[in-house]
């Protein structure tokens, strides 16, 4: 009686044949969506470029919007789709698709980090190079999720957040950037998440054109299609294990590292004294803290050194950094923010005296270069200069404590020559006003 109202209640809410739409015009969707041609294949090459300059500037948002215009899901689903009804000339032209798609992507992506003059590393590119079996079930659901609208008919918001959740173009731009600076950790990284996305997005499709009873289109005997179902499921298991080895260390290590921090609390909560720092070196199993405060007594570091096998930290050796140590310890990184602190005083000093110097270096050769332009004018306004200077003194009084920046104009007229007392004023009045000097002393003299 459960049995069949369990099966009532399955079949009543997660049967999705009455929501299938066509088969032919699912299958005609995803072989137009696999093409990369013309437009599809330009598309593709400006989301690369987004995408690398979001990962260059570590920005979400803008690697966001290129996974939302990329069309790189389309020969992927499109291989799922062919070995779930058995399509081979589909799963050529998706498989071909899909590697020219890779193939612009990577040296698309490879090109602008070539160029590009900021090459530090982002935490979103360090993102894309450490795939673990989280990235394996994102890559997994999303294609599931991804099918299911396509063969329902009801895409809706699902596609996008499909390519968002997936991230096929981050990992590709990653992969560029390894083989632009020849970090080569940085492509394996990258290009094996890539992979596990595609093989992962591939899997969801053919599982869940198989629930959906897509009829196969080719007649193909059982056992060759059981020999290539066996082969995609091979891949799909040599695909997970790299993944499971990087998802088993990064949980051995947060699990290490809440037990060291568990110890530490529980431990080493000495009254009067305080923790100001801790170390692990697992290399050569030494845990090391300092404490500042009252000093820690031998027989308080024994019995926390033999609390370490309670916390799993087995053959982890405790060591105590205390007393005039963590004293030297304190007093060496307060030399060293004091340090810091006079060097940026000193270094603004210094800036403020070059930028004093500059400014009285302009004020004092600008007179050079203003000579040079005034001499076409003065040609005109007094043909019988033959040599003309200017040059800055400072008038000194004898009878006060006053002293006066005077400008000196030393003009060379031969004799007999010189201008009339008119002509004089008139070349003292143009020289003040060109000068902007406060005073000018005109003088001639004979060549």
């Amino acid at each position: 009686m459960f049995m069949n109202y369990l099966r009532a209640f399955i079949r009543r809410y997660f049967n999705l044949i009455p929501e299938k739409v066509s088969e032919d015009a699912t299958i005609a969707n995803i072989k137009a969506d696999s093409s990369f041609r013309g437009a599809r294949l330009w598309v593709l090459i400006f989301a690369i470029f987004i995408a690398s300059l979001g990962l260059n500037v570590n920005s979400t948002a803008v690697i966001i919007g290129a996974m939302l215009i990329s069309p790189l899901m389309g020969p992927i689903v499109g291989m799922g789709l062919a070995v779930g009804i058995l399509d081979l000339d589909l799963l050529r032209s998706s498989a071909k698709n899909f590697c020219i798609a890779t193939v612009f992507s990577v040296l698309t992506a490879t090109l602008y980090f070539l160029i590009s003059p900021y090459t530090e590393v982002q935490s979103e590119l360090l993102a894309r190079t450490s795939p673990t079996l989280f990235d394996v079930l994102i890559a997994f659901f999303g294609g599931a999720a991804g099918i299911v609208a396509i063969g329902t008919g009801g895409k809706g918001n699902v596609i996008p957040g499909v390519a968002i959740a997936t991230a096929l173009m981050p990992p590709l731009c990653t992969a560029g950037y390894g083989l632009a600076t020849g970090q080569w950790l940085f492509f394996l990284g990258a290009f094996y998440l890539f992979f596990i996305n595609t093989v992962f997005i591939s899997l969801a499709t053919f599982l869940g054109v198989r629930f959906m009873n897509f009829k196969q289109r080719q007649n193909i005997t059982p056992e060759r299609a059981r020999h290539a179902r066996h082969i995609f499921m091979a891949i799909v298991i040599m695909t997970m294990v790299p993944a499971g080895i990087l998802t088993l260390n990064l949980v051995r290590k947060s699990l290490f590292n809440q037990d060291v921090i568990r110890y530490v609390e529980s431990e080493l909560a000495w009254p009067g004294t305080q923790i100001i720092s801790q170390q692990v070196n697992m290399d050569d199993k030494t845990l090391r803290v300092a404490v500042i405060g009252h000093e820690v007594e031998e027989s308080q570091i024994a019995t926390a050194q033999e609390r370490l096998a309670d916390y799993r930290l087995e053959g982890y050796q405790l060591t105590v950094i205390q007393g005039t140590q963590s004293d030297s310890l304190m007093q060496l990184v307060g030399q060293l923010e004091s340090s810091k602190t006079d060097y940026k005083q000193t270094m603004m000093q210094q800036s403020t005296h070059i930028h004093e110097l500059e400014s009285s270096l302009q004020h004092y050769t600008r007179l050079e270069v203003l000579a040079e332009e005034l001499r076409p004018e003065l040609v005109v306004l007094c043909p019988q200069v033959q040599t003309f200077s200017l040059s800055q003194t400072m008038e000194v009084r004898t009878d006060t404590a006053l002293t006066t920046p005077v400008v000196v104009a030393l003009a060379a007229v031969p004799e007999g020559k010189r201008p009339s007392a008119a002509e004089t004023d008139k070349l003292r009045d143009w020289l003040l006003a060109r000068t902007a000097a406060d005073s000018l002393l005109l003088v001639f003299r004979e060549p």
